[in-house]
């Protein structure tokens, strides 16, 4: 029987749920490089490739060999911005979740691919071992509504605090912060610029959007309007 979410059937300016972990439900990420390097590899993909001034750099004359290698890299990686927008992220030991919009109907195959390539055989080299790191290839569920929409990135962003018992309300309880996510850009905290907030702050008090979204995911216990969004058991 064929895992849940692995036929992906897409849209133009859809919003998708993208997830995957590893095989065995074994970690895929081992120390903080790992996590940096993940992001790492986000930006560089949702941030515009500036190819004037990377070919600047390649007309250098006193350019090591190295350098050189790193951007003609660069120049022949593939980037995403314009295509695919972050919404929001948590990246856990074992599996990642990203809420994405997408401009055309082909760009997440081809960003999932790409990202899910690369950190791959980083891990290999890292770790000096051979194989598939994730269990399958990435699930992708569509967002259908609005309150999904919204429930979705509560459920993401609570992800470190899931089976861990909170205190108060409010707390600023550790368990939010474990592990990097896009909370501390929804809360004002943090400015990142692959990460698109706005659209869904906007839903929220016009006074303080940020305040009013901490309130609404540390108060949503309710996942019945995202049950079709999630990792298979």
């Amino acid at each position: 029987m064929p895992s849940k979410n692995i036929v992906k059937v897409y849209s133009e300016d859809g919003y998708y749920h993208l997830y995957n972990r590893g095989v065995e439900k074994r970690p895929i990420f081992l120390d903080e490089q790992d996590y940096s390097v993940f992001l790492s590899y986000l930006k560089q993909y949702l941030l515009p490739k500036n190819e004037e001034e990377l070919r600047a750099k390649l007309s250098n004359p006193l350019i090591s060999y190295k350098e050189k290698g790193q951007i003609l890299k660069l120049l022949r990686m593939n980037n995403f911005h314009g295509e695919i927008f972050m919404l929001c992220y948590c990246l856990m030991p074992n599996h990642f979740h990203l809420l994405v919009k997408q401009r055309n109907s082909g760009s997440i195959d081809k960003f999932m691919n790409s990202i899910c390539t690369r950190y791959t055989m980083y891990f290999n080299k890292k770790y000096k071992r051979i194989g598939r790191l994730y269990q399958d290839v990435y699930k992708a569920v569509l967002v259908e509504n609005e309150m999904q929409l919204l429930y979705l990135t509560a459920y993401i962003h609570r992800n470190p605090t899931i089976g861990k018992r909170l205190r108060t309300k409010g707390d600023p309880f550790r368990a939010w912060f474990s592990q990097p996510s896009s909370y501390p850009e929804y809360l004002g905290q943090k400015q990142t610029k692959w990460v698109s907030t706005d659209e869904i702050l906007s839903f929220f008090s016009k006074n303080n959007p940020q305040l009013s979204y901490q309130n609404f995911v540390e108060q949503t216990n309710d996942i019945t309007p995202i049950a079709d969004l999630f990792l298979d058991s």
